[in-house]
Protein backbone atom coordinates (compact mmCIF):
# COMPACT_ATOMS: atom_id res chain seq x y z
CA UNK A 1 0.00 0.00 0.00
CA UNK A 2 1.30 3.30 -0.60
CA UNK A 3 2.55 5.92 2.00
CA UNK A 4 -0.52 8.06 2.74
CA UNK A 5 -0.57 10.57 5.20
CA UNK A 6 -1.65 10.01 9.35
CA UNK A 7 -3.50 13.27 10.69
CA UNK A 8 -6.37 14.40 12.35
CA UNK A 9 -8.35 12.95 9.06
CA UNK A 10 -7.14 9.44 9.31
CA UNK A 11 -4.75 7.14 11.42
CA UNK A 12 -5.21 4.08 8.73
CA UNK A 13 -6.66 3.88 5.58
CA UNK A 14 -9.57 1.72 4.92
CA UNK A 15 -7.95 -1.04 3.46
CA UNK A 16 -4.97 -1.27 6.23
CA UNK A 17 -6.64 -2.78 9.48
CA UNK A 18 -6.53 -6.57 10.26
CA UNK A 19 -6.60 -8.77 13.26
CA UNK A 20 -3.30 -6.75 14.56
CA UNK A 21 -5.11 -4.19 15.25
CA UNK A 22 -7.61 -5.18 17.23
CA UNK A 23 -8.03 -3.32 20.38
CA UNK A 24 -6.96 0.16 18.71
CA UNK A 25 -8.28 3.12 18.89
CA UNK A 26 -7.98 4.71 15.03
CA UNK A 27 -9.66 7.17 13.01
CA UNK A 28 -10.61 6.60 9.29
CA UNK A 29 -12.39 8.88 6.37
CA UNK A 30 -13.89 8.38 3.60
CA UNK A 31 -17.09 7.53 1.13
CA UNK A 32 -20.65 5.90 2.75
CA UNK A 33 -20.24 2.87 0.69
CA UNK A 34 -23.28 1.12 1.80
CA UNK A 35 -25.77 1.07 4.81
CA UNK A 36 -27.21 -1.80 6.64
CA UNK A 37 -29.72 -1.22 9.57
CA UNK A 38 -29.85 -4.14 12.05
CA UNK A 39 -32.84 -2.19 14.63
CA UNK A 40 -30.31 -0.59 17.52
CA UNK A 41 -26.82 -1.15 15.22
CA UNK A 42 -26.05 0.67 11.98
CA UNK A 43 -22.98 -1.22 10.00
CA UNK A 44 -21.58 1.30 7.48
CA UNK A 45 -19.25 0.32 5.06
CA UNK A 46 -16.72 3.21 4.84
CA UNK A 47 -14.23 3.24 1.48
CA UNK A 48 -11.61 4.59 0.10
CA UNK A 49 -8.97 4.14 -2.12
CA UNK A 50 -7.40 1.37 -0.38
CA UNK A 51 -10.48 -0.43 0.62
CA UNK A 52 -13.13 -0.91 2.37
CA UNK A 53 -13.87 -1.33 7.01
CA UNK A 54 -17.17 -1.87 8.16
CA UNK A 55 -17.95 0.22 10.66
CA UNK A 56 -20.38 -0.34 13.52
CA UNK A 57 -22.60 2.77 15.22
CA UNK A 58 -24.92 1.87 17.89
CA UNK A 59 -27.89 4.09 17.95
CA UNK A 60 -29.12 4.20 21.37
CA UNK A 61 -25.73 6.22 21.76
CA UNK A 62 -26.58 9.73 21.51
CA UNK A 63 -23.59 10.87 20.56
CA UNK A 64 -24.18 9.09 16.82
CA UNK A 65 -27.59 10.38 16.46
CA UNK A 66 -28.17 11.33 12.56
CA UNK A 67 -25.43 8.77 11.09
CA UNK A 68 -28.40 6.47 9.71
CA UNK A 69 -30.18 9.62 7.78
CA UNK A 70 -26.75 9.69 5.68
CA UNK A 71 -26.76 9.22 2.53
CA UNK A 72 -24.68 7.25 0.18
CA UNK A 73 -21.75 9.14 -1.15
CA UNK A 74 -21.62 11.14 2.02
CA UNK A 75 -17.81 11.98 3.05
CA UNK A 76 -17.68 11.26 7.30
CA UNK A 77 -14.79 10.76 9.52
CA UNK A 78 -14.92 7.75 12.24
CA UNK A 79 -13.16 7.44 14.97
CA UNK A 80 -13.50 4.33 17.09
CA UNK A 81 -12.05 0.93 18.47
CA UNK A 82 -11.02 -2.02 16.47
CA UNK A 83 -12.68 -5.05 17.45
CA UNK A 84 -13.16 -8.93 16.52
CA UNK A 85 -15.56 -10.39 14.33
CA UNK A 86 -17.61 -12.89 15.31
CA UNK A 87 -16.39 -16.16 13.32
CA UNK A 88 -19.95 -16.18 11.53
CA UNK A 89 -19.24 -12.89 10.35
CA UNK A 90 -15.84 -13.01 8.75
CA UNK A 91 -15.55 -11.69 5.57
CA UNK A 92 -12.89 -13.87 3.51
CA UNK A 93 -13.49 -11.41 0.29
CA UNK A 94 -11.58 -8.55 1.76
CA UNK A 95 -8.63 -7.61 3.68
CA UNK A 96 -10.42 -6.00 6.29
CA UNK A 97 -12.67 -8.61 6.73
CA UNK A 98 -11.49 -9.99 10.19
CA UNK A 99 -11.88 -7.09 12.00
CA UNK A 100 -14.89 -4.44 12.23
CA UNK A 101 -14.51 -0.56 13.55
CA UNK A 102 -16.47 -0.02 17.24
CA UNK A 103 -17.72 3.82 16.33
CA UNK A 104 -17.53 6.18 18.99
CA UNK A 105 -17.46 9.49 17.03
CA UNK A 106 -18.11 10.77 13.66
CA UNK A 107 -18.26 13.55 11.40
CA UNK A 108 -19.72 14.69 8.63
CA UNK A 109 -17.17 15.88 6.25
CA UNK A 110 -19.42 16.84 2.84
CA UNK A 111 -23.04 15.27 2.54
CA UNK A 112 -23.70 13.66 -0.94
CA UNK A 113 -26.91 14.25 -2.67
CA UNK A 114 -29.48 11.68 -4.44
CA UNK A 115 -27.07 9.62 -6.53
CA UNK A 116 -27.89 9.69 -10.32
CA UNK A 117 -26.94 5.85 -9.76
CA UNK A 118 -26.10 3.39 -7.12
CA UNK A 119 -21.87 3.30 -6.89
CA UNK A 120 -22.54 0.13 -4.34
CA UNK A 121 -23.08 -2.82 -6.88
CA UNK A 122 -22.54 -3.91 -10.56
CA UNK A 123 -25.47 -1.84 -11.22
CA UNK A 124 -26.14 -1.31 -15.66
CA UNK A 125 -26.22 2.25 -16.10
CA UNK A 126 -26.62 3.60 -19.36
CA UNK A 127 -23.17 4.41 -20.57
CA UNK A 128 -23.81 8.17 -21.37
CA UNK A 129 -24.97 8.75 -17.51
CA UNK A 130 -22.09 7.14 -16.62
CA UNK A 131 -19.91 9.48 -18.31
CA UNK A 132 -21.71 12.74 -17.42
CA UNK A 133 -20.91 11.92 -14.01
CA UNK A 134 -17.90 9.93 -14.51
CA UNK A 135 -16.44 11.07 -10.85
CA UNK A 136 -19.23 8.39 -9.74
CA UNK A 137 -18.72 6.46 -11.96
CA UNK A 138 -14.91 6.32 -11.22
CA UNK A 139 -15.63 5.41 -7.08
CA UNK A 140 -17.46 2.46 -8.66
CA UNK A 141 -14.86 -0.45 -7.76
CA UNK A 142 -14.67 -2.16 -11.41
CA UNK A 143 -13.44 1.18 -12.91
CA UNK A 144 -11.41 2.45 -10.18
CA UNK A 145 -9.56 -1.09 -9.97
CA UNK A 146 -8.90 -0.60 -13.77
CA UNK A 147 -7.46 2.87 -13.52
CA UNK A 148 -5.11 2.05 -10.88
CA UNK A 149 -3.84 -1.39 -12.68
CA UNK A 150 -3.55 1.17 -15.73
CA UNK A 151 -1.64 3.22 -13.96
CA UNK A 152 0.68 -0.14 -12.06
CA UNK A 153 1.18 -0.89 -16.05
CA UNK A 154 2.32 2.29 -16.91
CA UNK A 155 4.79 2.79 -13.71
CA UNK A 156 5.91 -1.15 -14.36
CA UNK A 157 6.98 -0.32 -18.02
CA UNK A 158 8.67 2.74 -17.44
CA UNK A 159 10.89 1.07 -14.77
CA UNK A 160 11.23 -1.83 -17.42
CA UNK A 161 12.85 0.98 -20.19
CA UNK A 162 14.93 2.09 -17.37
CA UNK A 163 16.49 -0.89 -16.72
CA UNK A 164 17.32 -1.83 -20.10
CA UNK A 165 19.28 1.49 -20.42
CA UNK A 166 16.02 3.65 -22.24
CA UNK A 167 16.42 7.56 -21.61
CA UNK A 168 13.13 9.13 -21.21
CA UNK A 169 12.24 12.56 -23.45
CA UNK A 170 9.08 14.94 -23.74
CA UNK A 171 8.00 16.09 -26.68
CA UNK A 172 6.08 19.06 -28.11
CA UNK A 173 2.27 18.81 -27.78
CA UNK A 174 1.81 21.64 -30.22
CA UNK A 175 3.62 20.70 -33.54
CA UNK A 176 3.26 21.36 -36.97
CA UNK A 177 0.51 19.39 -39.50
CA UNK A 178 1.40 16.29 -41.07
CA UNK A 179 -0.21 15.30 -44.88
CA UNK A 180 0.27 11.79 -43.83
CA UNK A 181 -1.54 9.47 -41.52
CA UNK A 182 -4.63 10.56 -39.97
CA UNK A 183 -6.75 13.65 -39.55
CA UNK A 184 -4.99 16.58 -37.19
CA UNK A 185 -6.57 18.56 -34.45
CA UNK A 186 -5.85 21.73 -35.37
CA UNK A 187 -5.09 24.68 -33.30
CA UNK A 188 -5.05 28.32 -34.52
CA UNK A 189 -2.66 30.57 -33.48
CA UNK A 190 -3.11 34.12 -32.33
CA UNK A 191 0.13 35.39 -33.09
CA UNK A 192 0.66 33.73 -36.12
CA UNK A 193 -2.44 35.24 -38.67
CA UNK A 194 -4.14 32.45 -40.15
CA UNK A 195 -1.75 29.83 -39.08
CA UNK A 196 -2.14 26.66 -36.81
CA UNK A 197 -0.57 24.13 -35.22
CA UNK A 198 -1.61 20.94 -34.64
CA UNK A 199 -1.88 17.88 -31.99
CA UNK A 200 0.32 14.84 -32.51
CA UNK A 201 -1.17 12.21 -33.90
CA UNK A 202 2.22 10.30 -32.80
CA UNK A 203 5.66 11.92 -31.86
CA UNK A 204 7.62 10.39 -34.92
CA UNK A 205 9.12 12.55 -36.59
CA UNK A 206 10.44 14.31 -32.91
CA UNK A 207 12.32 11.00 -31.82
CA UNK A 208 13.49 10.10 -35.01
CA UNK A 209 15.16 13.75 -34.77
CA UNK A 210 16.18 12.93 -31.22
CA UNK A 211 18.16 9.64 -32.75
CA UNK A 212 20.19 12.56 -34.79
CA UNK A 213 20.91 14.46 -32.03
CA UNK A 214 23.05 11.52 -30.67
CA UNK A 215 20.48 10.02 -27.56
CA UNK A 216 21.06 6.38 -28.15
CA UNK A 217 17.77 5.08 -26.83
CA UNK A 218 14.50 7.34 -26.25
CA UNK A 219 11.99 5.75 -24.97
CA UNK A 220 8.24 8.73 -24.17
CA UNK A 221 4.80 7.62 -22.74
CA UNK A 222 3.08 9.87 -25.40
CA UNK A 223 -0.36 11.51 -25.71
CA UNK A 224 -1.60 11.25 -29.05
CA UNK A 225 -4.37 12.87 -30.80
CA UNK A 226 -6.41 12.23 -34.14
CA UNK A 227 -9.55 13.23 -35.33
CA UNK A 228 -10.82 9.80 -36.06
CA UNK A 229 -14.33 7.95 -36.37
CA UNK A 230 -14.67 6.13 -33.19
CA UNK A 231 -15.32 2.25 -31.79
CA UNK A 232 -14.70 0.53 -28.59
CA UNK A 233 -10.87 0.42 -29.31
CA UNK A 234 -10.28 3.74 -30.43
CA UNK A 235 -10.97 6.91 -29.11
CA UNK A 236 -9.54 10.55 -30.10
CA UNK A 237 -6.82 10.71 -26.96
CA UNK A 238 -4.74 8.55 -26.36
CA UNK A 239 -1.46 7.20 -24.62
CA UNK A 240 1.02 4.90 -26.74
CA UNK A 241 4.85 4.16 -25.49
CA UNK A 242 6.95 5.09 -28.02
CA UNK A 243 10.90 4.21 -28.09
CA UNK A 244 13.41 4.38 -30.90
CA UNK A 245 16.79 3.07 -30.56
CA UNK A 246 20.60 4.07 -32.97
CA UNK A 247 22.76 1.80 -34.81
CA UNK A 248 19.86 -1.32 -34.80
CA UNK A 249 18.57 -4.25 -36.95
CA UNK A 250 14.75 -5.37 -36.96
CA UNK A 251 15.45 -8.52 -34.45
CA UNK A 252 16.96 -5.72 -31.93
CA UNK A 253 13.98 -3.34 -31.67
CA UNK A 254 12.02 -7.04 -32.00
CA UNK A 255 13.72 -8.24 -29.19
CA UNK A 256 13.24 -5.18 -26.36
CA UNK A 257 9.53 -5.66 -27.63
CA UNK A 258 9.58 -9.22 -26.45
CA UNK A 259 11.48 -8.47 -23.26
CA UNK A 260 8.67 -5.48 -22.73
CA UNK A 261 5.49 -7.85 -23.20
CA UNK A 262 6.57 -11.35 -21.64
CA UNK A 263 7.31 -9.50 -18.62
CA UNK A 264 4.04 -7.42 -18.98
CA UNK A 265 1.67 -10.43 -19.20
CA UNK A 266 3.60 -12.23 -16.69
CA UNK A 267 3.79 -9.61 -14.04
CA UNK A 268 -0.24 -8.58 -14.23
CA UNK A 269 -1.73 -12.23 -15.17
CA UNK A 270 0.17 -14.08 -13.36
CA UNK A 271 -2.24 -17.36 -13.66
CA UNK A 272 -2.55 -16.75 -17.42
CA UNK A 273 -1.33 -18.93 -19.96
CA UNK A 274 1.62 -16.87 -21.92
CA UNK A 275 2.98 -19.25 -24.64
CA UNK A 276 6.60 -19.47 -25.06
CA UNK A 277 6.97 -18.75 -28.44
CA UNK A 278 6.69 -15.38 -30.52
CA UNK A 279 6.91 -16.05 -34.28
CA UNK A 280 7.76 -13.86 -37.20
CA UNK A 281 5.22 -14.20 -39.79
CA UNK A 282 5.28 -11.94 -42.99
CA UNK A 283 2.70 -9.77 -44.58
CA UNK A 284 1.99 -12.46 -46.79
CA UNK A 285 1.76 -15.38 -44.78
CA UNK A 286 -0.65 -14.19 -42.54
CA UNK A 287 -3.07 -12.87 -45.10
CA UNK A 288 -2.87 -16.60 -46.78
CA UNK A 289 -3.28 -18.68 -43.23
CA UNK A 290 -4.91 -16.03 -41.00
CA UNK A 291 -6.90 -13.76 -43.38
CA UNK A 292 -5.64 -10.70 -41.35
CA UNK A 293 -2.52 -9.34 -40.65
CA UNK A 294 -3.58 -8.89 -37.16
CA UNK A 295 -4.22 -13.24 -36.66
CA UNK A 296 -5.48 -14.56 -33.55
CA UNK A 297 -3.10 -17.26 -32.65
CA UNK A 298 -5.05 -18.89 -29.77
CA UNK A 299 -7.52 -19.96 -32.84
CA UNK A 300 -5.80 -23.15 -34.35
CA UNK A 301 -7.79 -22.64 -37.98
CA UNK A 302 -5.57 -22.61 -40.89
CA UNK A 303 -6.85 -20.92 -43.74
CA UNK A 304 -6.04 -23.34 -46.98
CA UNK A 305 -5.49 -22.38 -50.92
CA UNK A 306 -6.84 -24.57 -52.66
CA UNK A 307 -7.76 -22.84 -55.73
CA UNK A 308 -5.68 -25.68 -58.19
CA UNK A 309 -7.39 -28.15 -56.71
CA UNK A 310 -10.74 -26.76 -58.31
CA UNK A 311 -9.02 -25.27 -61.50
CA UNK A 312 -10.15 -28.67 -63.77
CA UNK A 313 -12.66 -29.60 -61.55
CA UNK A 314 -16.55 -30.24 -62.74
CA UNK A 315 -17.94 -27.33 -59.74
CA UNK A 316 -18.25 -24.95 -62.73
CA UNK A 317 -18.59 -21.73 -60.71
CA UNK A 318 -15.00 -22.09 -59.10
CA UNK A 319 -13.25 -23.76 -61.97
CA UNK A 320 -14.12 -20.59 -64.16
CA UNK A 321 -13.59 -17.92 -61.52
CA UNK A 322 -10.11 -19.68 -60.99
CA UNK A 323 -9.06 -19.36 -64.26
CA UNK A 324 -10.42 -15.57 -64.57
CA UNK A 325 -7.68 -15.00 -61.80
CA UNK A 326 -10.12 -15.71 -59.03
CA UNK A 327 -8.42 -17.93 -56.27
CA UNK A 328 -10.22 -20.46 -53.43
CA UNK A 329 -9.61 -20.63 -49.98
CA UNK A 330 -10.53 -23.32 -47.53
CA UNK A 331 -11.74 -22.66 -44.05
CA UNK A 332 -11.85 -25.63 -41.89
CA UNK A 333 -14.37 -25.90 -38.75
CA UNK A 334 -13.72 -28.47 -36.69
CA UNK A 335 -16.46 -30.27 -34.74
CA UNK A 336 -18.91 -28.98 -36.91
CA UNK A 337 -20.07 -31.73 -39.14
CA UNK A 338 -23.08 -32.47 -36.53
CA UNK A 339 -24.13 -28.76 -36.36
CA UNK A 340 -27.69 -28.50 -37.62
CA UNK A 341 -28.32 -27.13 -40.70
CA UNK A 342 -29.66 -24.11 -39.21
CA UNK A 343 -26.00 -23.06 -37.98
CA UNK A 344 -24.92 -23.68 -41.76
CA UNK A 345 -27.96 -21.35 -43.53
CA UNK A 346 -26.27 -18.62 -40.67
CA UNK A 347 -23.31 -18.84 -41.93
CA UNK A 348 -24.03 -18.44 -45.32
CA UNK A 349 -26.38 -15.29 -44.55
CA UNK A 350 -23.42 -14.19 -42.81
CA UNK A 351 -21.18 -14.78 -45.78
CA UNK A 352 -23.79 -12.73 -48.32
CA UNK A 353 -25.04 -9.80 -45.66
CA UNK A 354 -21.96 -9.09 -43.86
CA UNK A 355 -18.80 -10.18 -45.69
CA UNK A 356 -20.77 -9.26 -49.66
CA UNK A 357 -19.81 -12.64 -50.99
CA UNK A 358 -22.43 -13.84 -53.50
CA UNK A 359 -22.30 -17.39 -51.86
CA UNK A 360 -20.46 -19.81 -49.70
CA UNK A 361 -19.65 -23.47 -50.66
CA UNK A 362 -18.95 -26.54 -48.06
CA UNK A 363 -17.82 -29.96 -47.60
CA UNK A 364 -19.06 -31.39 -44.48
CA UNK A 365 -16.58 -35.03 -43.51
CA UNK A 366 -18.24 -37.51 -41.61
CA UNK A 367 -16.14 -40.82 -40.63
CA UNK A 368 -17.86 -42.73 -43.59
CA UNK A 369 -18.19 -39.97 -46.17
CA UNK A 370 -18.25 -36.28 -47.22
CA UNK A 371 -21.16 -34.69 -47.62
CA UNK A 372 -22.57 -31.27 -49.10
CA UNK A 373 -23.30 -29.69 -52.76
CA UNK A 374 -19.60 -28.97 -53.27
CA UNK A 375 -18.42 -32.50 -52.58
CA UNK A 376 -21.02 -33.72 -55.22
CA UNK A 377 -19.40 -31.91 -58.08
CA UNK A 378 -15.23 -33.19 -56.97
CA UNK A 379 -13.93 -36.61 -57.67
CA UNK A 380 -12.76 -39.01 -54.66
CA UNK A 381 -9.35 -37.77 -55.48
CA UNK A 382 -10.41 -34.15 -55.35
CA UNK A 383 -11.79 -34.51 -51.87
CA UNK A 384 -9.06 -36.55 -50.67
CA UNK A 385 -6.51 -33.50 -51.72
CA UNK A 386 -9.14 -31.23 -49.70
CA UNK A 387 -9.12 -33.65 -46.71
CA UNK A 388 -5.34 -33.25 -46.97
CA UNK A 389 -4.90 -30.21 -47.63
CA UNK A 390 -7.14 -28.55 -44.88
CA UNK A 391 -5.98 -31.41 -42.08
CA UNK A 392 -10.00 -32.26 -41.77
CA UNK A 393 -10.73 -34.77 -39.66
CA UNK A 394 -14.43 -36.13 -39.57
CA UNK A 395 -16.51 -34.06 -37.95
CA UNK A 396 -14.93 -30.99 -39.71
CA UNK A 397 -16.52 -29.10 -42.19
CA UNK A 398 -14.48 -27.02 -44.69
CA UNK A 399 -16.13 -23.78 -46.57
CA UNK A 400 -15.11 -22.14 -49.29
CA UNK A 401 -14.07 -18.76 -50.22
CA UNK A 402 -13.98 -17.97 -54.23
CA UNK A 403 -13.47 -14.37 -55.04
CA UNK A 404 -10.43 -12.23 -56.32
CA UNK A 405 -7.49 -12.69 -53.89
CA UNK A 406 -7.50 -9.19 -51.56
CA UNK A 407 -11.15 -10.15 -50.98
CA UNK A 408 -10.83 -13.87 -50.60
CA UNK A 409 -8.34 -13.69 -47.97
CA UNK A 410 -10.07 -11.15 -45.73
CA UNK A 411 -13.82 -12.97 -45.73
CA UNK A 412 -11.58 -15.94 -44.95
CA UNK A 413 -10.26 -14.54 -42.25
CA UNK A 414 -13.79 -13.18 -41.15
CA UNK A 415 -15.25 -16.92 -41.38
CA UNK A 416 -12.03 -18.01 -39.37
CA UNK A 417 -12.39 -15.75 -36.75
CA UNK A 418 -16.61 -16.49 -36.17
CA UNK A 419 -15.82 -20.08 -36.34
CA UNK A 420 -13.08 -19.68 -33.26
CA UNK A 421 -15.41 -18.01 -31.21
CA UNK A 422 -18.37 -19.89 -31.85
CA UNK A 423 -17.18 -23.17 -31.85
CA UNK A 424 -15.29 -22.91 -28.75
CA UNK A 425 -11.62 -23.05 -30.08
CA UNK A 426 -10.55 -19.73 -27.76
CA UNK A 427 -9.05 -20.30 -24.74
CA UNK A 428 -9.46 -16.80 -22.43
CA UNK A 429 -6.61 -17.42 -20.53
CA UNK A 430 -4.25 -17.55 -22.89
CA UNK A 431 -2.23 -15.52 -25.02
CA UNK A 432 -0.51 -15.56 -27.97
CA UNK A 433 2.14 -12.97 -29.32
CA UNK A 434 3.44 -12.84 -32.47
CA UNK A 435 5.45 -10.35 -35.07
CA UNK A 436 3.87 -9.70 -38.73
CA UNK A 437 6.48 -7.88 -40.75
CA UNK A 438 7.60 -7.38 -44.20
CA UNK A 439 4.33 -5.34 -44.85
CA UNK A 440 3.86 -3.45 -48.33
CA UNK A 441 5.87 -0.07 -48.67
CA UNK A 442 2.80 1.23 -50.86
CA UNK A 443 -0.49 0.06 -51.79
CA UNK A 444 -3.40 1.18 -54.38
CA UNK A 445 -4.73 4.34 -53.91
CA UNK A 446 -7.43 5.98 -56.37
CA UNK A 447 -7.02 9.54 -54.58
CA UNK A 448 -3.41 9.56 -55.21
CA UNK A 449 -1.93 11.49 -58.82
CA UNK A 450 0.04 8.47 -58.99
CA UNK A 451 -2.61 5.92 -58.18
CA UNK A 452 -0.47 4.75 -55.40
CA UNK A 453 -0.22 5.64 -51.37
CA UNK A 454 2.31 4.82 -48.31
CA UNK A 455 1.04 1.70 -46.81
CA UNK A 456 2.46 2.51 -43.64
CA UNK A 457 4.75 4.78 -42.42
CA UNK A 458 6.87 6.94 -44.71
CA UNK A 459 9.78 7.22 -42.98
CA UNK A 460 10.24 3.95 -43.09
CA UNK A 461 13.32 2.31 -44.42
CA UNK A 462 12.68 0.51 -47.93
CA UNK A 463 14.10 -2.89 -48.33
CA UNK A 464 16.66 -3.44 -50.87
CA UNK A 465 19.77 -1.38 -51.68
CA UNK A 466 19.55 2.53 -50.84
CA UNK A 467 21.88 3.21 -52.51
CA UNK A 468 20.12 1.79 -55.87
CA UNK A 469 16.66 1.09 -55.19
CA UNK A 470 14.39 -0.27 -57.30
CA UNK A 471 11.48 1.90 -57.66
CA UNK A 472 9.97 -0.08 -60.81
CA UNK A 473 7.15 -1.74 -59.44
CA UNK A 474 6.19 0.24 -56.34
CA UNK A 475 3.30 -2.02 -55.21
CA UNK A 476 6.28 -5.36 -54.97
CA UNK A 477 8.62 -2.81 -53.17
CA UNK A 478 8.46 -4.54 -49.00
CA UNK A 479 9.14 -2.46 -46.03
CA UNK A 480 11.30 -3.40 -42.61
CA UNK A 481 8.09 -1.95 -41.14
CA UNK A 482 6.39 -5.03 -38.32
CA UNK A 483 3.36 -4.85 -35.93
CA UNK A 484 3.24 -7.13 -32.90
CA UNK A 485 -0.08 -8.88 -32.37
CA UNK A 486 -1.44 -10.19 -29.35
CA UNK A 487 -4.70 -12.47 -28.99
CA UNK A 488 -6.02 -10.96 -32.35
CA UNK A 489 -5.74 -7.04 -31.69
CA UNK A 490 -2.36 -4.89 -33.42
CA UNK A 491 -0.75 -3.26 -30.16
CA UNK A 492 2.79 -2.11 -31.46
CA UNK A 493 3.37 -0.84 -35.22
CA UNK A 494 7.29 -0.17 -35.64
CA UNK A 495 9.65 0.58 -38.24
CA UNK A 496 13.65 0.21 -39.23
CA UNK A 497 14.14 3.99 -40.35
CA UNK A 498 14.47 5.38 -43.99
CA UNK A 499 18.07 7.60 -43.38
CA UNK A 500 18.71 8.80 -46.11
CA UNK A 501 17.11 11.86 -47.61
CA UNK A 502 17.82 10.85 -51.49
CA UNK A 503 16.16 7.86 -50.93
CA UNK A 504 13.36 9.80 -49.35
CA UNK A 505 12.57 12.31 -52.01
CA UNK A 506 12.41 9.23 -54.10
CA UNK A 507 9.46 7.43 -52.34
CA UNK A 508 7.50 10.76 -51.86
CA UNK A 509 7.65 11.32 -55.16
CA UNK A 510 5.94 7.76 -56.25
CA UNK A 511 2.80 9.19 -54.47
CA UNK A 512 3.10 12.06 -56.09
CA UNK A 513 4.72 14.45 -54.28
CA UNK A 514 7.61 16.74 -55.61
CA UNK A 515 10.73 17.61 -53.80
CA UNK A 516 9.47 21.46 -52.89
CA UNK A 517 6.62 19.55 -51.38
CA UNK A 518 8.81 16.86 -49.28
CA UNK A 519 11.05 20.27 -47.99
CA UNK A 520 8.33 22.40 -47.14
CA UNK A 521 5.86 19.79 -45.05
CA UNK A 522 9.39 17.91 -43.61
CA UNK A 523 11.56 20.61 -44.19
CA UNK A 524 13.07 19.56 -40.28
CA UNK A 525 13.39 16.06 -41.00
CA UNK A 526 14.54 16.20 -44.41
CA UNK A 527 17.24 19.13 -43.49
CA UNK A 528 18.31 17.22 -40.45
CA UNK A 529 19.12 14.03 -42.83
CA UNK A 530 21.96 15.75 -43.96
CA UNK A 531 24.44 16.28 -41.17
CA UNK A 532 24.79 12.85 -40.50
CA UNK A 533 21.73 10.66 -39.16
CA UNK A 534 22.67 6.93 -37.68
CA UNK A 535 20.54 3.82 -38.88
CA UNK A 536 17.62 3.64 -36.30
CA UNK A 537 14.56 2.35 -35.58
CA UNK A 538 11.27 1.92 -33.14
CA UNK A 539 8.06 1.30 -32.46
CA UNK A 540 5.01 2.20 -30.62
CA UNK A 541 2.89 0.30 -28.39
CA UNK A 542 -0.45 1.34 -27.92
CA UNK A 543 -0.84 0.90 -23.84
CA UNK A 544 -4.80 1.35 -23.35
CA UNK A 545 -5.26 -0.99 -25.47
CA UNK A 546 -2.88 -3.38 -24.15
CA UNK A 547 -4.39 -2.72 -20.52
CA UNK A 548 -7.58 -3.75 -21.62
CA UNK A 549 -6.30 -6.94 -23.55
CA UNK A 550 -4.76 -7.75 -19.64
CA UNK A 551 -8.08 -7.05 -18.07
CA UNK A 552 -9.95 -8.85 -20.32
CA UNK A 553 -12.04 -5.56 -21.21
CA UNK A 554 -13.79 -4.86 -24.58
CA UNK A 555 -13.82 -1.17 -24.11
CA UNK A 556 -11.07 1.08 -23.54
CA UNK A 557 -13.62 3.36 -21.56
CA UNK A 558 -13.44 1.19 -19.21
CA UNK A 559 -9.42 1.59 -18.80
CA UNK A 560 -9.29 5.65 -19.34
CA UNK A 561 -10.46 7.88 -16.34
CA UNK A 562 -12.08 10.44 -18.62
CA UNK A 563 -12.54 9.04 -21.64
CA UNK A 564 -15.36 10.99 -24.21
CA UNK A 565 -18.42 9.30 -25.77
CA UNK A 566 -18.38 7.45 -29.11
CA UNK A 567 -19.48 10.70 -30.66
CA UNK A 568 -15.78 12.49 -29.35
CA UNK A 569 -17.88 14.27 -26.97
CA UNK A 570 -16.55 15.18 -23.52
CA UNK A 571 -20.40 14.81 -21.51
CA UNK A 572 -18.80 16.00 -17.67
CA UNK A 573 -17.12 19.01 -18.84
CA UNK A 574 -19.28 19.85 -21.99
CA UNK A 575 -16.31 19.57 -24.77
CA UNK A 576 -16.72 20.29 -27.65
CA UNK A 577 -18.84 24.10 -27.16
CA UNK A 578 -19.10 26.71 -28.71
CA UNK A 579 -16.53 29.82 -27.28
CA UNK A 580 -17.37 33.47 -27.52
CA UNK A 581 -16.73 35.62 -30.64
CA UNK A 582 -13.92 37.66 -28.59
CA UNK A 583 -12.03 34.39 -28.40
CA UNK A 584 -12.75 33.66 -32.27
CA UNK A 585 -11.63 37.52 -33.12
CA UNK A 586 -8.55 36.74 -30.67
CA UNK A 587 -7.83 33.73 -33.22
CA UNK A 588 -8.34 34.99 -36.26
CA UNK A 589 -11.26 32.68 -36.86
CA UNK A 590 -14.74 33.36 -37.97
CA UNK A 591 -17.19 30.11 -38.35
CA UNK A 592 -18.87 28.99 -41.15
CA UNK A 593 -22.42 28.22 -40.37
CA UNK A 594 -22.85 24.28 -42.03
CA UNK A 595 -24.42 24.03 -45.12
Amino acid sequence: MSKIPLNKYRTHSCGGLNASNVGATVTLSGWVHRKRDHGSLLFVDLRDNYGITQCVFDLTDAALSGVEKLRPESVITVTGTVVARDAAAVNDKIPTGAIEVKSTVYKVLTESEVLPFQVFGDDDTNEELRLKYRYLDLRREKLHYNVLFRNRVMKFTRDKLWELGFSEFQTPILTASSPEGARDFLVPSRLHHGMFYALPQAPQQFKQLLQISGFDRYFQIAPCMRDEDLRADRLLEFYQLDLEMSFVEQSDVQDVGDEIMKSLISHFVPDGKLHPEIPHFTFDEVMMKYGSDKPDLRNPIIITDVSEIFRNSDFGVFANAVKEGGVVRAIPAPSSAERPRSWFDKIESFAKEELGLAGLGYIVFTESEAKGPVAKKLTPDEIERIKTATGATPGTSVFFVCEKEGVAAKSAGKLRDRFGAELGLIDAREFRLCWVQDFPFFEEDENSSTGVAFGHNPFSRPQGDLENLDLSEPLKLKAYQYDMVLNGHEICSGGLRNYNPRVMLQLFAVTGMTEDEVKDKFGGMYNAFQYGAPPHGGFAFGLDRIVCILLGEPNLREVVAFPTNQRGQDLLLGAPREVSEKQLREVHIQVRKKG
